[in-house]
């Protein structure tokens, strides 16, 4: 079995990585690093193939595909923020960089083309826990172009009998997660301020709830897809759970600050998983208490983590006020 994972130098893809290995699939990873690093794969150097290379744009990268099994479609940018400032390198990387890689699977022949999605196309829902048949409300041009991706592939799917399938993930948490690039994701966000002992900046009055679901269930639910038959669907990937940010300071342990309420967040995050457990019999594992234990175990990897403050969060999100209120 050979299989190609798209931004395997990332949090979620380098454990993709380290799951297909142990399953004896061969595996190169395309990465451009803009987000990546290749520090995430050091562990399996010499086991891989790992080519660096712009997906967004046609190249000898295209090659790679030639006899490959499975593609795992995980590149791509992040964050809120970036993407209202820079929409057009958003829409380069998610969506032009989808469609390329769509075209190179299919002219290969690929047995199985997994998208990675993302649950903020629900924008702010209307029914918790969320089903995949919930209303797409995007809310910023990241959310949007991740969305715009997972039309290609469905699209792709329809039109071209194309086995796809596109996975929607919800909060992901484990080792390797972020620890640089723009304010972010909260569990990063506060390990880097735990470790230099300053206070949780906490949203609003941190009574908002999030289904935080750990990395290696990603992973094994990504490769419960692959192996599936399923094709031309949507699911909702999450924990099962859903967990306060004050219960997530708690198991931290440490002193928080407030800082206001930003626009365009739900007040909560629930993924109705009823769907992969039945189609794919994929079942979360970890919950939110063994998951803070497996990441303080790792914590040093937040050493260079950027420190955040109140003041330097409400500069990095000006624009986010500016444009989603």
């Amino acid at each position: 079995m050979k299989a190609i994972v798209t931004g395997g130098a990332g949090f979620i893809g380098s454990h993709l990585v380290d799951l297909l290995l142990k399953e004896n699939i061969d595996v190169t990873v395309l990465d451009n690093f803009s987000t990546g690093h290749s520090e995430n794969l050091e562990h399996v150097k010499g086991q891989i193939e790992l080519i660096e290379c712009d997906l967004a744009n046609s190249g000898d990268w295209i090659k790679n595909f030639k006899d490959v099994d499975w593609v795992f479609h995980l590149a791509a940018l992040a964050d809120i923020v970036p993407s209202i400032q820079k929409p057009e390198a958003y829409f380069r990387a998610n969506v032009d960089g989808t469609f390329n890689v769509l075209q190179a699977s299919k002219a290969a022949e690929v047995n199985r083309f997994i998208y990675i999605a993302s649950s903020s196309c629900y924008g702010i829902p209307d029914k918790y826990p969320t089903p995949e048949n919930a209303e797409i409300r995007p809310q910023y041009p990241y959310a949007l172009a991740k969305r715009m991706g997972e039309e290609l592939v469905m699209h792709w799917a329809q039109v071209y009998k194309f086995p796809a399938l596109s996975l929607r993930f919800f909060n992901v948490y484990g080792p390797r997660s972020r620890t640089s690039g723009t304010y972010g994701a909260v569990i990063g966000v506060f390990l880097g301020q735990k470790l230099a002992g300053k206070p949780y900046t906490v949203v609003g009055d941190g009574e908002q709830t999030r289904d935080f679901t750990f990395v290696t269930d990603i992973a094994h639910a990504i490769l419960a897809s692959a192996k599936s038959d399923r094709v031309c669907q949507i699911y909702n990937v999450g924990s099962g759970a859903t967990v306060s940010v004050n219960r997530l300071v708690e198991l931290l342990s440490g002193e928080k600050v407030h800082i206001p309420k930003r626009p365009g967040e739900p007040d909560s995050t629930f993924a109705d998983i009823s769907k992969i457990r039945k189609d794919l019999g994929w079942e979360p594992q970890v919950s939110i208490e063994e998951g803070v234990v497996e990441i303080l175990k790792n914590i040093d990897y937040w050493k260079d983590a950027p420190v955040w403050t109140p003041d330097s969060i409400a500069d990095a999100t000006e624009d986010w006020f500016r444009y989603l209120r």
